[in-house]
């Protein structure tokens, strides 16, 4: 069997309706692509990442770092390697989509089973849904900024409890709305806003980076400002929690990339195109955040990580409005494109027939107010630490599962039509693969110890520290792990290219 087209005829619908799919596992959203609908090229995906990467989040990483304590030189580079840490699982579970048009959902049944798929669809869908959330709070905070500078005079008003103050809750809101409207049209509707972003987006940042070196009079000042960790034992103790975070900030996509390479033109555009849009873009987009965030130190006499805010500190109303307007329309397509899309697929392999792309957008924006957004972006060391290493703990042995099972048990022979029967090769024991759910548990473990003491749910001191310090490596201990033990569980799953 070979890659890309050249097998095409495993992935044409009329083969699964000779099959006869189960209802219950199959759905529009989920088919396989076919001959007709694979169009994406290399430059397709190279212009897919620079959209994905020029996003806020982004921005507010990098200079997450410099207010951890990193130098500029240190921020980049940590960036950069993450992401081509990262690109490694992305391009491998890539494969699986471009070979045989099948989405992530579909794509875990072979590892985890028929049913046992709905576990890494469901938390990476989670992880989604905060992400989504994160983005709604930044476009509410957009235009809290917009409201503020043109009525100073508003009270802030204190609100019980878990939330935030009542004016910027409000804004959170009303965007929040606005994406489910988005929804309610459809996602054909956010396509004016991503050419938009495509094109105004990087502009911005340029104009910010063009701000910050005449603000701080020059770049020499900016890269100047050394490291503030004083001995390197207190930099790795930083670096490699951070590493970690910068190879979560991707780990959904990671796992459900092949939604996207399943409309690849061939393996060589998807892996061509991943290269090229990834890692450069994310570099040079934090560059930006670094140059600005350190300005903002030698501008404002502190460090100031969130771009929202830093432009709330200038005093012209028109030149926050529009910055505002901009933050407000490229956070709306980044997230109804990179949080609605691929959770709703998700969602959707819970029950195929009932859920469709407006009802697991709806299940989303619930789920994303209820994660309480405001909580995970509320400090640079909650951000890094809590959120993106946290998730990664979670979604790190999921890929490692997948992997060793596509790649080390499976050879990347996969039965298309069976993926969808609940009596096939992948029906297991009910559907459910057993040893996958054991290796997932065994990647997940190490890590509970280190997240529980991260967020205080118990003292620092209450597991060995040796044990709570492998959170900071949660990532790569919780993929490696459940590779292995999959690997050691199923490795003789028999696969032949007869049974194809």
């Amino acid at each position: 069997m070979g890659n890309g087209l050249s097998n095409t005829i495993q992935t044409d619908f009329n083969n699964l309706l000779v099959s006869e799919p189960d209802a219950h596992l199959y759905g529009a959203d989920l088919a396989p692509t076919t001959a007709k609908q694979r169009t994406w090229g290399t430059w397709n995906y190279a212009a897919l990442w620079i959209s994905m990467s020029l996003c806020i989040p982004t921005y507010m990483m990098a200079s997450s770092l410099i207010q951890g304590g990193m130098s500029w030189w240190q921020a980049i580079m940590t960036i950069l390697l993450g992401n081509i840490i990262v690109l490694i699982p992305m391009i491998l579970n890539g494969h699986a989509g471009t070979k045989y048009g099948i989405p992530f959902p579909v794509f875990a049944r072979a590892s985890f089973g028929v049913f046992g798929a709905n576990i890494p669809a469901i938390l990476r869908a989670i992880v989604a849904c905060g992400w989504f959330g994160i983005q709604c709070w930044i476009g509410g905070a957009a235009l809290y900024q917009i409201l503020r500078v043109w009525m100073p005079g508003l009270q802030e008003l204190s609100v019980v409890g878990m939330f935030p103050p009542l004016l910027p809750f409000l804004c959170f809101l009303a965007f929040w709305a606005f994406n489910m409207y988005v929804v309610y049209l459809g996602v054909d509707s956010i396509k004016k806003l991503l050419i938009f972003k495509a094109y105004f987006l990087p502009m911005a940042a340029i104009a910010l980076l063009c701000w910050a070196i005449w603000a701080a009079n020059g770049l020499g000042p900016i890269l100047s400002k050394p490291s503030s960790f004083s001995t390197n034992a207190d930099f790795w103790k930083y670096f490699f929690p951070a590493l970690t975070g910068i190879v979560g900030f991707w780990a959904t996509l990671s796992l459900n990339i092949p939604d996207f390479t399943r409309y690849a033109t061939s393996q060589k555009a998807q892996v061509k195109g991943q290269m090229i849009g990834l890692p450069p873009s994310m570099a040079i987009f934090a560059f930006i955040g670094v140059v600005v965030t350190s300005a903002t130190y030698i501008v404002f006499g502190e460090t100031i990580w969130d771009p929202v805010v830093l432009a709330g500190k200038f005093t012209n109303k028109t030149v926050v409005t529009l910055a505002m307007i901009a933050v407000v329309i490229s956070t709306l397509a980044t997230n109804i494109a990179a949080n609605i899309v691929s959770p709703a697929n998700d969602f959707a392999n819970l029950a195929p027939q009932k859920i469709n792309f407006k009802i697991g957008g709806y299940i989303t924006g619930v789920l994303g107010i209820l994660i309480f957004p405001w909580k995970l972006v509320a400090d640079p060391n909650g951000y890094i630490f809590t959120w993106l290493v946290g998730y990664s703990s979670l979604l790190g042995p999921i890929g490692g599962i997948m992997i060793a099972d596509y790649f080390f048990v499976r050879r990347k022979y996969l039965n298309v039509a069976d993926l969808y029967k609940a009596n096939g090769l992948y029906t297991y024991k009910n559907g459910i693969n057993i040893g996958a759910i054991i290796a997932l548990i065994a990647g997940i473990l190490p890590n509970v110890p280190g997240f529980l003491a991260t967020v205080h749910w118990v003292r620092a001191d209450f597991f060995p520290a040796w044990l709570t310090g492998l959170y900071h490596y949660a990532w790569f201990i919780g993929f490696a792990i459940s590779a292995i033990v999959y690997y050691i569980l199923c490795n003789k799953i028999k696969v032949s290219d007869k049974d194809f």
